[in-house]
């Protein structure tokens, strides 16, 4: 039984009906006097010169303000996309931003963008990763390159080692940076091996595509020359930040609304809003920018193409002997550490003693990238896992048993020379091995059903923060945060404070404040926001809480550890009859002439140890060998989670995730032509999976609680989506024979692999 009282007790989200119904309000559906509408006039050319903009006809548009481009926006130093700006002497990607209209209704903006005239003179380019290595490439910074800045350390994507990027600087060139760990002999390890398994894997750029599109409303204010921004966002105080700097303001002077957000998955750290800060402040009113899918598509910062060479060596009885990858990672026109984050997790969690991890950032004529849910896992675990599956098939071993004694524990060396914590991968693949969907797996086979697993772990991220709970006067506890309101994160907390408290969830409000009023809270992502604001949270209702029993002791002239809460009062233990409310006691210190300190409560934290977790997969496959289409039966989940705080929650958070893993592994991909257009821009070409594609999903948690999260919780966002595609493509092969090493797994793909295998 439970020691808890609302820990681990599936709960409703408590604004879903709020979000299902229409009620919650978005940045887009937000109207302020004065405010104008921006529509992006985007580039046609993926490298081109500006020769000239002719605004003229634009401007006639009846309801249009203004035409802004570089030339009206002061010139800095484009070192990342959020400084990019409006492109001023040439366009770098199809999609860069040329010129902002501004007009009274989103139509008449519309209609004046496509009137803008914009005489360009085409360059050479290049979109493929491997053809812009060459000496003799295009280069998309031929007077240096820039500096770069992504958004994966929110989501803990460190990959330690040697980063080589300056050694660059002085000769211009599209390799953007290099990096490299190494531990022991890897070439003696290979030679001395029994068994050696060496593929290449390619996976495109794939989009976020959350239901709401990038979307920001800025406002100046005279008073200080600051501004006011509200938008869909997963850090406000990182987009105070940039803003500040870009307006070269101080930080306290931007005031950020973190609105509720329509989806994200590592999208929305920041990207155009400095660009509409300057923007509204030029013109003096209120800005609003509203992205179309198609503008989402081609302009925001997808996650990365990566072309990956993996290679494992084992002995005769299992023994892992040596792990090499050498990653490509195509990171559009800035750099990103994304190439070397996926080299590094293709050996974080199977420990070895010989190692040898590489990678190369290369920069192309297409949009920067960014951070997707476990930003390049899906990728690293597809090869890592793929390659575990084909050895366990060659050694005549259980492909969970091969894993199992290779798998890493507490205590285990990680590649950047650390040690694991407490971590529950073995427990987990244990949990796997006796699912109905594995045990049966040769029933499947009767039925031409092919049966495969991959697993996926992530180290999770890290970040200070801050939250504060105050007692009113009608007995509820209320939290105030500045984090952003991401995955139902608030349902989550409530039951936090509620435990920690000793009410009951429903007399808590947790309220989400401005970067002005709110305690400091870092980025939501990188399944770090309840692993670290948790004990924040619980930290701030135990302050609460005991300065309820120091007003309450004075009162009764008993010890603070004399009391107790019950029922929504505090009582003298053994003695009910001696009590006073919750809302009497806040109000004796919310009054005219009080004796008593209101009732504040605050908590911060800045853990430092990160929590590991695991999701292991297995996935069940019918394949057409006639045309190549592949039919996912079931899909089953097994995922740590340290400790289950919703439970209701964390089993969303595995099928959201695990269903982006289908579509990663099957549907979703950005293509590109060869002169850099995008081929894939709508959601009419751009395919994701549907909830009858997605197949049955079944899920099973294990909890093996953490050593600092609340409650021993974990961070569940990032495991679900990382192993589906191993797991997928692990079961074609058990259907087929045929190894899938390109995803998506579409039919010409497969038909080739089974004309390979």
């Amino acid at each position: 039984m439970s020691d808890f009282s609302f820990i681990g007790k599936p709960t409703p989200l408590i604004d879903g009906d709020a979000k299902i119904s229409g009620k919650l309000k978005f940045t887009g559906d937000l109207k302020i006097h004065g405010l104008l509408n921006a529509r992006l006039v985007l580039s046609t050319y993926a490298h081109a010169k500006i020769n000239g903009i002719d605004k003229e006809a634009a401007l006639a548009v009846p309801g249009v303000h203004a035409v802004v481009t570089a030339e009206d926006l002061p010139e800095m130093s484009p070192v990342s996309r959020t400084k990019l700006m409006l492109a001023r002497d040439r366009v770098l990607f199809v999609g860069h931003p040329v010129a902002v209209v501004l007009a009274e209704d989103e139509a008449a903006a519309t209609d004046a963008a496509e009137l803008v005239d914009i005489d360009y003179e085409p360059l050479p380019s290049v979109t493929d990763m491997l053809e812009a290595m060459k000496e003799d490439a295009p280069l998309v910074w031929p007077n240096g390159r820039v500096t770069g800045a992504g958004d994966e350390a929110a989501h803990g994507a460190d990959a330690g080692g040697d980063d080589d990027a300056e050694e660059e600087e002085d000769k211009p060139s599209n390799i953007a940076g290099t990096s490299k760990i190494q531990h022991g002999d890897i070439e003696k390890a290979f030679a001395d091996a029994d068994l050696v398994i060496e593929r290449t894997f390619t996976t495109p750029m794939v989009h976020q595509s959350s239901i709401e599109t990038q979307r920001v409303m800025v406002q100046p204010n005279p008073m200080t020359d600051g501004v006011t921004i509200w938008g869909s966002m997963q850090s406000p105080f990182g987009v105070r930040l940039e803003v500040a700097e870009t307006l070269g303001i101080p930080e306290s002077d931007v005031q950020v609304h973190a609105m509720p957000v329509g989806g994200a998955f590592g999208a929305k750290f920041g990207l155009y809003e400095p660009l509409v800060a300057l923007v509204a402040v030029h013109v003096g009113r209120p800005v609003r920018l509203v992205l179309t899918r198609s503008e989402e598509l081609m302009t925001a910062n997808p996650s990365p193409a990566l072309h990956f060479e993996g290679k494992v060596g084992f002995k005769s009885d299992g023994t892992l002997v040596g792990m090499q990858a050498n990653v490509v990672c195509d990171s559009g026109i800035y750099p990103s550490g994304l190439g070397g984050f996926s080299a590094y997790q293709f050996a974080a969690f199977y420990p070895c003693e010989n190692l040898l991890l590489e990678s190369t950032n290369v920069l192309t004529f297409k949009q920067s990238v960014g951070a997707y849910r476990a930003p390049t896992a899906p990728t690293a675990f597809m090869a890592v896992e793929t390659m575990f599956d084909e050895a366990a098939q060659q050694l005549g071993m259980d492909p969970i048993d091969l894993r199992i004694m290779n798998a890493a524990k507490e205590g285990s060396r990680i590649p950047d020379g650390s040690e694991f914590p407490v971590i529950g991968m073995i427990e987990t693949l244990e949990a796997a091995k006796e699912h109905p969907l594995w045990k049966n797996r040769e029933e499947s086979k009767k039925h031409g059903r092919g049966v495969g697993l991959a697993i996926g772990g992530w180290m999770g991220g890290l970040e200070p923060g801050a939250a504060v709970c105050k007692l009113n006067r009608d007995g509820v506890l209320q939290v105030q945060l500045g984090a952003a309101d991401l995955s139902g994160t608030p349902t989550t907390f409530s039951l936090l404070a509620a435990e920690t408290f000793g009410v009951d969830p429903d007399k808590i409000r947790f309220v989400y404040s401005d970067t002005n009023s709110a305690p400091y809270a870092g980025g939501v992502g990188g399944s770090k926001t309840t692993y670290t604001l948790g004990n924040a949270v619980i930290r701030a209702a135990e302050d609460a809480r005991q300065q309820t029993f120091a007003i309450a002791a004075e009162e009764f002239e008993v010890s603070a550890e004399d009391l107790e809460i019950v029922d929504g009062k505090v009582q003298v233990k053994g003695y009910p009859d001696r009590s006073l409310s919750l809302g009497d006691i806040a109000g004796k210190a919310m009054t005219f002439g009080g004796k008593y300190d209101p009732v504040h409560g605050s908590g911060r934290q800045s853990i430092t140890d990160r929590a590991p977790s695991f999701s292991a997969q297995i996935a069940e496959v019918e394949v057409d060998e006639e045309t190549g289409e592949i039919n996912l039966v079931n899909l089953a989940v097994v995922q740590e989670v340290g400790r289950a705080l919703n439970p209701m929650a964390v089993e969303g958070q595995m099928h959201g995730g695990a269903t982006q893993g289908v579509g990663w592994a099957l549907y979703e991909e950005m293509r590109y032509d060869d002169d850099g257009q995008l081929l894939s821009g709508s959601w009419m070409d751009y395919v994701m999976p549907d909830a009858m594609q997605a197949a049955p999903i079944h899920t099973h948690i294990i909890e093996i609680p953490s050593v600092s999260g609340p409650f021993g919780a974990r961070g569940v966002g990032e495991p679900p989506i990382i192993p589906t595609m191993g797991a997928i493509a692990n079961a074609v092969a058990d259907a087929t024979g045929a190894r899938m090493t390109e995803t998506p797994m579409t039919a010409p793909r497969v038909l080739e692999a089974l004309q390979n295998r």
